[in-house]
């Protein structure tokens, strides 16, 4: 951000990089600070970004208010904890490039003005998109096999907020013993990487099968998926769907439990029981942007009322958990 990089540094910031120790916090920013692709993103958003800020002031830059929503999804932070956090934290301002004796800290309000703006204009799926073909650009995203699975993310159930009622766009769904009330989001991902290319994200009542050919890219030979998407290749918008992309493909479906466990002891079963097993060590990649976005980014609950706000949300975690995933790779 070299328009806003201050040409001296305060005595802070000084005094904070002559420290010895690099924090967690520390290393994963400059990691991310060098495989997202900053400018390329920017050209996604710019031609949306306003030219000037209320009250006729110049607007905000660009670059400082994507890096500060990047904090919030990284760190699963309202908008009023990220600006908190920022004047907390050594590390985000110098990620922000804020030095809090020549500028300010972007507000809450000013956040969720941006964080509108990418989603009226479906930005985040935008940039979810740039971010794939910078990766096939480098060889890391291929496209000969899909794999697709859901994840549930629990949404707040309590009626005591202003409206006194649930989200009336989110369901609930029993997932064996237990029910959860929320979304559902489905994704299809590279067979060989685990990279996500296609999220569409539902009511947690939306059945997993029923979104499936939506989840293909159209180019893949090969598609596979667990016991709850058996049958997947017989459904009519299926077939529709392969037809409409002249594919031809390759099913990698896991058999039930009860189907294996059924056959006559033998060589037959051996051999159904080993090829299982290699299904499921392929399949086990889709589960790796679940992780990411739950359990590194700590978003297991919605944070926004309808499934709009929610899938832009997710488009945009899943997109950096693809920038995570390869960071090793994308380092200069």
């Amino acid at each position: 951000m070299n328009s806003t990089t201050p040409t001296q540094i305060s005595f802070a910031e000084a005094e904070y990089a002559k420290k010895k120790k690099q924090t967690r916090r520390e290393l994963f920013l400059a990691k991310m600070e060098q495989v997202v692709p900053w400018a390329r993103l920017m050209e996604v958003i710019e031609p949306h970004y306003p030219k000037s800020g209320r009250r006729g002031r110049p607007p905000m830059g660009l670059e400082r208010m994507l890096r500060m929503y990047f904090i919030q999804q990284w760190y699963g932070l309202a908008d009023e904890a990220v600006e908190d956090a920022i004047y907390d934290s050594q590390a985000l301002r110098q990620f922000l490039s804020i030095d809090l004796s020549q500028h300010s800290v972007p507000d809450a309000t000013t956040l969720m003005g941006f964080r509108h703006l990418l989603e009226a204009h479906h930005l985040t799926q935008a940039l979810l998109i740039e971010i794939n073909a910078m990766l096939i650009e480098r060889g890391l995203l291929m496209s000969k096999g899909t794999l697709v699975d859901a994840t549930l993310i629990a949404a707040p159930s309590s009626t005591k907020n202003q409206r006194h009622s649930r989200d009336s766009e989110m369901h609930q769904t029993k997932k064996g013993n237990q029910y959860y009330f929320g979304i559902k989001a489905h994704i299809g991902a590279d067979e060989e990487s685990g990279l996500v290319h296609t999220v569409i994200t539902t009511a947690a009542n939306v059945s997993d099968i029923s979104q499936t050919h939506a989840l293909l890219h159209g180019q893949e030979q090969e598609v596979g998926a667990d016991a709850g998407y058996v049958g997947v290749d017989k459904r009519a918008d299926m077939q529709q769907a392969l037809l409409k992309n002249e594919q031809d493909v390759q099913w990698r479906i896991a058999k039930r439990r009860t189907t294996i466990k059924k056959m006559d002891e033998g060589w037959k079963k051996e051999l159904a029981q080993a090829y299982e097993k290699l299904k499921a060590k392929i399949r086990a990649r889709v589960e790796h942007p679940f992780h990411v976005i739950k359990n590194l980014f700590r978003h297991r609950k919605t944070r926004y009322r309808g499934i709009a706000k929610n899938d832009a949300q997710l488009q945009m975690l899943f997109g950096l958990s693809n920038l995570y995933m390869m960071r090793e790779s994308l380092r200069p």
